[in-house]
C-alpha cells in the first residue's frame, strides 16, 4: 500500500473520529444546556471551524513548513489537546449523571425540567472552566525543560568490568514546525553533559521530510559518546521520507540498527546491543518491520543483551529470545492525561521500568511531544540508564 493511500485512509478515519467528537461536544455545550443567542451560533460555528482545522493540520504538516505553517498549526494543536480533555470531562460528567439518574429513578424520584436545565448549564460551565485551566497547565508543562531520569538496571549476565556503563536514551523528538533547531540544540547539550558511554535514539525523530526539517535536525551531529550513537526507527519515520532520514542520520555518524546487533566492548569484555525496526514498518515499507529473531540469531547467549525498540510491545518477542533489557518509547507516557488509559489498549507498558517474563523493559515518556504542545500528568525526559552487574554475595 502506498504512503499516499495510507495517508488518505488516515485522514478519512481521523476526520470521522474528530467530527464525531465535535458533534458530541456541540450537543453537550450548545443543545443540552440550551445555550442562548448569540452564543449558540458563535459556539456552533467555532466548533465547525475547529473540527475542519484538525484534519487540515495533518495536510499542512505533510506538505508545508516554515513560519506560516507554525502560525496555523500551533493553535490547532492546542485545540486538539483541549478537545480531548473537553471530551473526557464531559463524558465523565455524563457517566456520573447517568448513574445519578438511575439511582433517582430506582428510588422513585424525578427532576423537573428547570432543575435539569440548571444542572446541564452548571456542568457545561464547570467543564469549560476545568479544561481552560488544564490547558494552561498542560501548555506550561509541554514547553518547560525536560527532566533527567536516572535509573540503575541490574543485568544478571553483565560482567563486573562493565558495571557502571551508561546509556543515554532520547526518544520521540518529533521535530516539527512547533519543535525546532533551538530546542534540539538544548536536548543535545543536556545529553552530552551527562557524559554517557553510549547514546540511544529510539525512534520518531521528525514529523516532516528532510527537505522541510533537515536544518533543524543538524544539532544531532554534535552528539558525543565513546561507544557511539545508535538509532532505531519509530512509526513516524515511515510517514515522512524514510530513506531521506536514514541517509541523513548516517551523515551525522549515527548508526541505524535495522534488526541487527553490534558488540559493545570495554575492558576486554562485552555485551550485545541490538536494534529492530518499528512494528508498523512491515505495513508501510518493503523490507521493514520488527524482527527480533534476526537481531538475536547466532549471538552468544551467555552475554548480556540490550535491545532498542520503539514500541513497548516488542518486549513480548524480546523475552522469547532471552533479551536482558529493552529500551523503548512511543507512548509519551500518555502525554495528556487520561489518554494513557487508551494507550494500554495497544501497549503493555506506558512508562517506567518493568519485568516481562524475565526481560526488563524501560519505557521513556519521550523527549518531545506529538501534536499538542502540551503535557498533563507526564514529563518530557532524557533518560540515563546505568547498567549494573549483579552483586556477588560474600562466601
Amino acid at each position: 500500500m502506498s504512503r499516499n493511500l495510507m495517508f488518505l485512509i488516515f485522514i478519512t478515519v481521523a476526520s470521522l473520529i474528530v467530527g464525531g467528537i465535535h458533534y458530541y461536544i456541540y450537543r453537550r455545550l450548545v443543545v443540552t444546556p440550551a445555550l442562548p443567542a448569540p452564543w449558540n451560533t458563535t459556539v456552533s460555528l467555532a466548533l465547525l471551524v475547529l473540527a475542519i482545522s484538525i484534519p487540515l493540520s495533518f495536510v499542512v504538516t505533510r506538505f508545508f513548513h516554515g513560519t506560516a505553517a507554525k502560525i496555523f498549526l500551533l493553535p490547532v494543536y492546542v485545540w486538539l489537546g483541549a478537545m480531548f480533555m473537553t471530551f473526557s470531562v464531559l463524558l465523565t460528567f455524563d457517566v456520573v449523571k447517568g448513574i445519578a439518574w438511575l439511582g433517582a429513578h430506582l428510588a422513585g424520584h424525578s427532576f423537573d425540567p428547570e432543575r435539569r436545565l440548571f444542572l446541564s448549564r452548571l456542568l457545561s460551565g464547570t467543564a469549560v472552566a476545568t479544561v481552560a485551566v488544564a490547558t494552561g497547565v498542560a501548555i506550561r508543562n509541554g514547553y518547560r525543560r525536560f527532566i533527567i531520569k536516572r535509573l540503575d538496571v541490574t543485568l544478571s549476565k553483565l560482567p563486573p568490568e562493565l558495571d557502571g556503563f551508561t546509556i543515554a536514551q532520547i526518544t520521540d523528538l518529533h521535530l516539527s514546525p512547533t519543535l525546532g533547531r533551538d530546542w534540539l540544540t538544548e536536548v543535545v547539550a543536556q545529553t552530552n553533559a551527562l557524559q554517557p558511554d553510549l547514546i540511544a535514539i529510539t525512534g520518531d525523530l521528525a514529523d516532516g521530510t528532510v527537505a522541510q526539517l533537515g536544518r533543524d535536525v543538524e544539532p544531532l551531529a554534535d552528539l558525543r559518546a565513546p561507544h557511539g550513537v545508535f538509532f532505531v526507527t519509530g512509526n513516524h519515520e515511515y510517514f515522512f521520507d524514510l530513506d531521506g532520514w536514514l541517509q541523513r542520520l548516517g551523515e551525522f555518524g549515527i548508526r541505524v540498527l535495522r534488526n541487527e546487533r553490534v558488540t559493545i566492548e570495554r575492558n576486554d569484555v562485552a555485551f550485545d546491543l541490538a536494534g529492530v525496526d518499528d512494528n508498523d514498518g512491515s505495513h508501510l515499507a518493503p523490507g521493514h518491520g520488527t524482527d527480533v529473531a534476526a537481531a538475536m540469531t547466532g549471538r552468544d547467549a551467555s552475554r548480556a543483551a540490550v535491545l532498542l525498540a520503539h514500541q513497548p510491545r516488542t518486549v513480548a518477542e524480546a523475552a522469547k529470545h532471552g533479551v536482558d533489557l529493552v529500551l523503548a518509547g512511543h507512548t509519551h507516557g500518555g502525554q495528556i492525561w487520561p489518554f494513557k488509559y487508551l494507550v494500554y489498549l495497544q501497549q503493555p507498558y506506558i512508562n517506567g521500568l518493568h519485568n516481562h517474563n524475565g526481560t526488563q523493559i524501560y519505557v521513556s515518556e519521550g523527549t518531545g511531544f506529538w501534536g499538542p504542545p502540551m503535557r498533563l500528568g507526564t514529563a518530557a525526559e532524557i533518560s540515563l540508564i546505568t547498567l549494573r552487574a549483579p552483586v556477588k554475595s560474600a562466601s
